[in-house]
């Protein structure tokens, strides 16, 4: 329970001698001030009585003035306890102000304009398909940003599981956003740092099944025979190439221009992650970029022939729906690649990622480059794919419980000839 008391404040002493009159407010030893809007000369004031002393000449004008001000401010404080018992002090200060709570989806919506602003269209539309969901949820009741606590999250976390359906992992990305704007929350002081629910609310991410390519399935894929005039075959170039090529992620692929390539090496300046990356091409990797290169090709021209065939990409969310709609015609085509080469799995761009990275690692490259060439921000993001690489290593050593070794033959002697 907070406690509070009429005082002086006289660090604010005005110029003719006067003092301003203040509620204190202490809980949790933290403490606050709440100013009553009325100053009086110390020697006026009755310390222990908390009031005017009655030798002031508007002493019971001013008096009912304080009792007035201190009965409303007590009210408000003693409604907010009673509302939230856990309340912090600053929470209490702002009820007594009058200061409305900031509203989830209005502050949410300003904070995901940002990134809109800044040309992250993806993250800007993952963002606002996650507060869509959530404002479905509350279906027009009120949100404030204080009203999102650990019980509203568990209660909601359970909804998208059963309304839904979402795994675990759609559920800990829709979290995550929500995490983030509460804690540019913070930053803007509408929420207390102890309060952000996310302190105590924890999900585990759990890895998925990383879908790759053997080296003789890659190989089904490039042998297959495509007309050169097809999307189809520009969509398998795009792939293999990023097999070899540090697994690009296929946004950053279709944006590729020739200024990009100086006939040995790629410079990205990747989409998702805004890092720069320096990439030296394989042999494979090349002779496909040198494919594409023409007499009339310039240095501003995109290599791979999609975004020329669109009238406007001006903008990076008319950028982002044309790499969006490519991505989708892409993945319905390797589908078919796949179908086509006898692979029985479920492939897509993201796959050419994972395959890169396997085969990196087994052919002996150090997983710090491997995370480095990828444009992971951490080691840690990398080490999934050497789990992989060592569960095969793993199964690899299991001829030893299943096959015995066959005898070793004694060589022929070869008589020495005299």
């Amino acid at each position: 329970m907070a406690t509070t008391k009429i005082i002086l404040l006289h660090h604010k002493a005005r110029k003719n001698g006067e003092i301003p009159v203040y509620i204190r407010l202490i809980k949790n030893r933290q403490t606050k001030y709440y100013s009553l809007q009325i100053n009086v000369l110390p020697k006026y004031w009755d310390e222990d009585a908390q009031k005017v002393k009655p030798n002031h000449p508007n002493s019971i004008r001013m008096n009912k003035y304080i009792a007035e001000k201190t009965r409303i401010a007590l009210d408000g404080l003693l409604d907010k306890e009673t509302d939230d018992p856990s309340s912090t002090v600053n929470e209490i200060k702002e009820a007594l102000q009058g200061k409305a709570p900031v509203e989830f989806f209005a502050y949410a919506g300003k904070f995901n304009k940002l990134y809109e602003n800044k040309g992250k269209i993806g993250t800007y539309k993952r963002f606002e398909a996650v507060v869509s969901k959530l404002k479905a949820y509350v279906n027009g009741k009120e949100l404030t940003i204080k009203m999102i606590d650990t019980a509203f999250l568990k209660k909601y976390e359970d909804h998208l599981r059963t309304f839904y359906k979402n795994t675990n992992n759609t559920v800990i990305a829709n979290f995550r956003a929500i995490r983030r704007i509460l804690n540019e929350a913070v930053e803007d002081k509408h929420l207390e740092f102890a309060k952000n629910p996310f302190l105590t609310y924890k999900l585990t991410w759990k890895n998925t099944e990383k879908v790759f390519l053997t080296e003789e399935e890659i190989a089904a894929i490039e042998d297959l025979p495509l007309d050169k005039e097809s999307m189809k075959y520009h969509h398998r170039n795009m792939y293999i190439l990023a097999c070899y090529a540090g697994g690009i992620r296929i946004s950053d692929l279709i944006t590729l221009k020739w200024s990009n390539f100086d006939n040995t090496h790629l410079l990205l300046n990747t989409q998702k992650t805004g890092s720069v990356i320096s990439i030296k091409l394989p042999e494979k990797a090349i002779s496909i970029i040198k494919s594409y290169h023409s007499k009339d090709s310039k240095k501003e021209s995109f290599i791979f022939p999609f975004l020329d065939k669109y009238a406007d990409i001006s903008t990076p969310t008319k950028l982002h729906t044309a790499i969006s709609s490519i991505t989708a015609y892409t993945n319905t085509d390797l589908k078919d690649l796949a179908n086509d080469a006898g692979i029985e799995k479920h492939v897509h761009f993201h796959t050419s990622r994972h395959t890169w990275a396997t085969r990196a690692l087994r052919k002996g490259m150090r997983i710090e480059y491997v995370s480095k060439l990828m444009g992971h921000a951490s080691i840690k993001t990398t080490q999934v794919y050497a789990k992989i690489v060592n569960a095969d290593l793993d199964k690899a050593m299991e001829v030893f419980d299943n096959k015995p070794v066959p005898p070793i033959k004694p060589e022929s002697k070869v008589e020495k000839s005299k």
